[in-house]
């Protein structure tokens, strides 16, 4: 198991002789002299400046706090004053996590005495937070017991940070402690590895250490400030350089926000009374500190309005106000969104769509406006927080409310809420598709609902919810959402129950055959020249021929049969069926063996299907016919689709008899449905000699009696009338 960096601080505080010297930054705390009231002649008190010393222990209490604050647990903070000898403050203990417990121990330390730190050294402190950070806190030594009994023989991954305030002379001054805590390190690693009796030492995998040069504010530092780099497989450095006062306190907070992933809100327009005159009030401003998460769903937003990738979680942001919504511009060393406050929530009772929810830290804590909106979250109020835009309607994207004395800044969805009554689909919320297969997913849903399973020896070898979201994936391989985009979910009828036994995981024999059944079925509505159940919702003018209809309904039903015909073998044949089906009647193998599959599978189909399946296969009429497919015995000029037939406008300016030779002259309807019935049937079979009327000879009516009374009367033939 591996811990991250950020489990682990060790804060390391120079408590020589050079840190007894002033800040030389003035203080004011003469309140009366500030005042309006004060009498003439008052004489005020002359301000103060800090030590060095009181400026890092502020600021490293700083650190702590807002730590504590955000992380109750699991982000632990040990501190070290290093002098003649390196003093711990506290441990890793749980209970040695706050301010309370280290405000005494700085206290107890004492002023500083040059004459008596003479001796001290930082590198006693370096030395011990080395030591420190391979003692095992409690998360890691229960984490490394549970490998234990795992059988896990490698141990946990240890990570930790060492900030060490201190004053770096030069250069060399600062690469000679980087190099003394390299050293430290390697040598601490070897003497927790070889000795195996000490369970609670774990090796430092990764140490990440920060040098900050402190120095007073009149004074300009000689270093450059280095950023993070690999000195050895286990250390990285920086070092950084901060005036003392309120500029030290300025960069540990920037330093805790890239340690912890740490983002401020900024709640602007906060109405507040005046100090002064109650009667009068004006706007504040307040700082809250937060994970960084709490800004997601804005850094999206304006990724999608800019047409930009999502910007990694690493990166710094800052919302200005400029256009009409709130824009994100990069910063070296801030990561602030500016929120706008909106009128407070009297009560809870109406629920919101929250989507997170994290606690925050006010970073100037002693400010008023800091402790008035403190105090005003914890007496139960809720306050909703808006992007500031200059145009449009208001967006509350966050909301301020306390829960168990703690407050969380909560993130709000700006999309419809799922608490809200749901769109009527026929509002058309996918934009203008309306037309929705919403009772054949009504369906859907219910044969995939889900049911709790008692555990059995089958559950233990595949659990239910595996098998469930198998059976899931098969039914929705190829399942549109759009009446208009289907035609073969439109034709159940016609084609059950082939869509329905296609997704099963096994298939019988039967099963097979029904769904052979299906597309013979459909082959035969082809060659009648039925039309299909397209959907015309939404479309304009006649539209695709039917030809173009039966062309995209193969295509379909082969999308949806290849997508399962991996499934099982019983899978392939209808696969295979399909292929027939769709095969050019050039192929004379093709047709017979669907017209045997038939036969074998002994599927009882009407007499067009049987005639289809052996002529006329779903294929597009140009590639029907061709010269070597006409049969014998069939004038060429009689098949339809022969090289030699006239064009359309000839077949009807010339609409007579198809067998025979065409008869000029407009033509009755009737005698052009005649023509086309005859031409359909001469194409099936080879028409009796006696009725083909196109070679001159008409059969004669009872030759044999006519011959006789030739015969009798000596070639003289008896015409008789005859009805």
């Amino acid at each position: 198991m591996s811990f991250p960096a950020s489990h682990k601080t060790v804060f390391v505080l120079d408590h020589g002789p050079f840190f007894a010297e002033s800040c030389e930054h003035p203080v004011d705390y003469d309140v009366v002299a500030l005042s309006k009231t004060r009498s003439t002649g008052f004489i005020p008190l002359a301000p103060f400046c800090k030590s060095l010393w009181t400026c890092s222990v502020e600021s490293v209490l700083e650190y702590c706090r807002v730590v504590y604050d955000i992380f109750p647990q699991g982000k632990l903070i040990t501190v070290v004053a290093s002098d003649t000898q390196a003093r711990p403050l506290n441990t890793w203990s749980q209970d040695n996590q706050n301010t309370a417990q280290l405000m005494p121990a700085l206290a107890n330390l004492g002023p500083l005495r040059s004459s008596k730190n003479m001796d001290a050294s930082i590198m006693n402190g370096l030395s011990a937070a080395v030591e420190l950070l391979t003692e095992g806190t409690d998360y890691q030594l229960v984490a490394q017991t549970l490998m234990n009994e795992d059988g896990a023989e490698e141990k946990v991954v240890n990570r930790g940070r060492i900030i060490c305030l201190t004053s770096v002379k030069s250069e060399s001054h600062g690469d000679m402690l980087t190099e003394y805590v390299r050293d430290t390190i390697t040598q601490q690693n070897k003497t927790v590895l070889a000795g195996d009796s000490d369970n609670s030492l774990l090796p430092i995998a990764q140490c990440d250490l920060t040098l900050i040069n402190i120095l007073p504010t009149n004074k300009e530092s000689g270093i450059k400030d280095r950023s993070p780099a690999s000195m050895s497989p286990y250390l990285t450095a920086e070092v950084h350089s901060a005036k003392a006062g309120r500029h030290l306190a300025n960069k540990l907070s920037v330093i805790a926000q890239k340690h912890y992933d740490l983002a401020i809100t900024t709640v602007t327009g906060i109405p507040m009374k005046e100090e002064q005159n109650a009667m009068s009030s004006a706007n504040y401003d307040v700082e809250l500190l937060h994970l960084k998460e709490a800004h997601s769903e804005l850094r999206k937003l304006e990724a999608i309005m800019n047409n930009q990738p999502e910007p990694e979680p690493s990166n710094t942001m800052v919302i200005s106000t400029k256009g009409p919504v709130a824009t994100v511009t990069k910063s070296p060393e801030s990561n602030t969104i500016l929120l706008k406050w909106c009128q407070p929530r009297s009560s809870s009772v109406e629920l919101l769509h929250c989507m997170g929810a994290y606690r925050v830290s006010p970073v100037g804590v002693n400010s008023r406006p800091s402790v008035c909106l403190t105090n005003f979250l914890l007496n139960g109020r809720q306050v909703m927080l808006e992007q500031p835009r200059k145009s449009g309607t208001k967006v509350i994207s966050h909301m301020l409310a306390s829960h168990g004395g703690e407050i969380f800044l909560h993130c709000l969805t700006t999309a419809r809420s799922s608490l809200e009554d749901p769109p009527s689909i026929s509002e058309g919320c996918g934009g203008r598709v309306t037309d929705y297969r919403i009772t054949d997913f009504g369906e859907f849903m219910k044969e995939n609902r889900l049911a709790p399973c008692q555990p059995t020896p089958e559950t233990e070898e595949e659990p239910p919810i595996e098998r469930a979201k198998a059976q899931l994936e098969r039914m929705t391989r190829h399942w549109p959402m759009v009446i208009g985009d289907t035609i073969i979910f439109n034709m159940p009828s016609h084609l059950d129950p082939l869509p329905t036994l296609i997704t099963k995981l096994v298939l019988t024999e039967d099963e097979v055959l029904e769904c052979k059944k299906a597309m013979y079925h459909v082959v035969g509505m082809e060659t009648r020249n039925e039309p299909l159940p397209v959907p015309t919702m939404g479309s304009r003018g006649k539209g695709p021929k039917r030809d173009e209809h039966y062309r995209q309904m193969w295509s379909e039903l082969e999308v949806l049969v290849r997508a399962h015909s991996n499934t099982s073998p019983a899978h392939e044949k209808i696969l295979q069926c399909l292929l027939d089906c769709r095969k050019p009647p050039g192929d004379e193998a093709g047709k017979m063996a669907t017209k045997r599959a038939a036969e074998k599978a002994n599927v009882k189909v009407e007499r067009s299907e049987v005639e289809a399946i052996e002529t006329q296969p779903a294929w597009p009429e140009s590639e029907r016919i061709s010269g070597a497919d006409i049969k014998p015995g069939i004038p060429k000029e009689n098949v339809r689709g022969a090289s030699d037939q006239p064009p359309l406008k000839k077949q009807k300016m010339f609409a007579g008899d198809v067998i025979g030779k065409p008869k000029a002259g407009p033509q009755s309807l009737l005698t052009l449905w005649s023509n086309r019935i005859n031409s359909i049937h001469s194409k099936r079979h080879v028409e009796f000699a006696g009725r083909q009327e196109a070679t001159g000879k008409v059969a004669e009516l009872y030759p044999n009696l006519m011959r006789e009374e030739k015969e009798s009367t000596n070639g003289e033939v008896k015409k008789e009338r005859t009805s």
